[in-house]
């Protein structure tokens, strides 16, 4: 099967994304996947690097998490569960220890996508493989750092996330450039299956360099009673990122929440948003984005939500400021309903800080820049649904850390 996925990820490699900026690939460089030498444990690796980390979410220390994973550039340095029901593997290492893994490999995500799905098929292998087994509850989430230590590098992802029957995963994953990289392209494929009766909860907080092009590309099946929470955190410059997650409610009452904090700054090109299929009968989804562009960015704000089984309902909404006059935001709303007794709803809108909210702050002490700044993070900060609380109160830690350059 992999064989024939490497066949047709040949013929795409020249085959443009249906939505983002055209990257050439061919300017940036390889790297094999053995560059780096393994780390027993993160608080090994060099202070800045620590630093980096702890900005989106990843705690070197590790107390508090069931596990950790660690890609630099394109090694997998660690691969570390500490739980014996939760699997943690370098993608390479599961394949060659299960022959199954293969059949779910570019089996929610076609292989021929485009040239980024094709550069990572063709390249070299990296990424995780985390397995809950049946009936497994993690009691402190699973952390994951992408990391971009050269220059001028490619890294490629193939990442595998099985949730087997009545299992509970909860993931936090961090994706951050050194400080001295200026340029550099990160492409990212996510497969996740989340079997009956389980779930998987999924917060990522991206801090790119303002010269790195990102294009993550992510899947996601759903069987009954399955559930996917997803919390999208991006409030750091970047050159160019493009990325439209794919839900599949294939189950009965399955169910999938997207929420998105994003935040344009100096020249980003951010274009963003997820998809939802709703096919299994009584499967639901709930999408909600803000979004701020300020100085040159653009951002474009998409969402479609397709119902294809009655008894299928959902929700999409999108509320974006603009700060600046050379910012722009264009958000994309899209409900397509197939079958009788759906319940779809959209709710979009772009606007300004109101004036009189300015004129109240100032009126108690604050300067206009302070007053307007507590706006806009007060704006970003939504609430955190369908996490422990334990874990909620940390991921509204990660967006308040993530809103302090806004």
């Amino acid at each position: 099967m992999l064989r024939d996925a490497l066949k047709k990820a040949g013929k795409a490699k020249e085959k443009k994304a249906a939505l983002g900026e055209d990257i050439n690939i061919e300017e940036f460089e390889k790297e094999e996947s053995d560059e780096h030498e393994t780390v027993e444990s993160l608080d090994q690796l060099p202070g800045k690097y620590q630093e980096k980390m702890l900005k989106v979410g990843v705690d070197p220390v590790s107390e508090d998490r069931g596990g950790s994973f660690m890609m630099m550039d394109q090694s997998g340095i660690l691969a570390e569960s500490r739980s014996e029901s939760i699997e943690l593997l370098n993608i390479k290492d599961a394949l060659e220890k299960y022959s199954w893994l293969s059949d779910y490999m570019w089996k929610a995500i076609d292989v021929d996508t485009d040239k980024y799905t094709a550069e990572t098929a063709l390249g070299e292998l990296g990424g995780f493989f985390i397995r809950a087994l049946p009936g497994a509850r993690t009691v402190f989430p699973i952390q994951a750092c992408m990391f971009i230590g050269d220059e001028r590098l490619a890294q490629t992802v193939h990442n595998i996330v099985i949730a087997e029957e009545g299992s509970e995963i909860h993931m936090i994953t961090g994706c951050a450039t050194g400080e001295d990289v200026s340029s550099a392209l990160h492409i990212g494929v996510s497969e996740f299956y989340i079997k009956k009766d389980a779930k998987i909860s999924y917060t990522m907080v991206h801090n790119w360099g303002e010269q790195v092009e990102v294009r993550p590309r992510t899947s996601v099946v759903l069987d009954d009673n399955a559930t996917y929470i997803n919390n999208y955190i991006l409030t750091s410059p970047v050159k160019t990122i493009q990325s439209y997650p794919t839900a599949y409610c294939k189950g009965q009452n399955s169910k999938v929440v997207f929420q998105s904090i994003l935040g344009g700054q100096k020249d980003s090109v951010l274009d963003l948003g997820s998809r939802v299929i709703l096919e299994g009968r009584g499967s639901s989804a709930e999408m909600i984005s803000r979004a701020v562009s300020k100085d040159r960015s653009q951002i474009y704000s998409r969402g479609h939500l397709a119902g294809r089984v009655r008894n299928s309902k959902g929700h999409l909404e999108c509320h974006g400021l603009v700060l600046s006059d050379d910012s722009m935001i264009y958000a994309v709303p899209e409900l397509e309903g197939s079958a009788v007794d759906l319940e779809l709803s959209h709710e979009a809108a772009v606007g300004k800080i109101a004036e009189e909210e300015v004129l109240y702050l100032t009126s108690r002490g604050l300067t206009e820049e302070e007053a307007a700044s507590m706006i806009v993070r007060g704006f970003l900060s939504m609430d955190i649904t369908g996490l422990p609380p334990e874990l909620a109160s940390e991921t509204k830690r990660m967006i308040d850390m993530s809103l302090k350059g806004m």
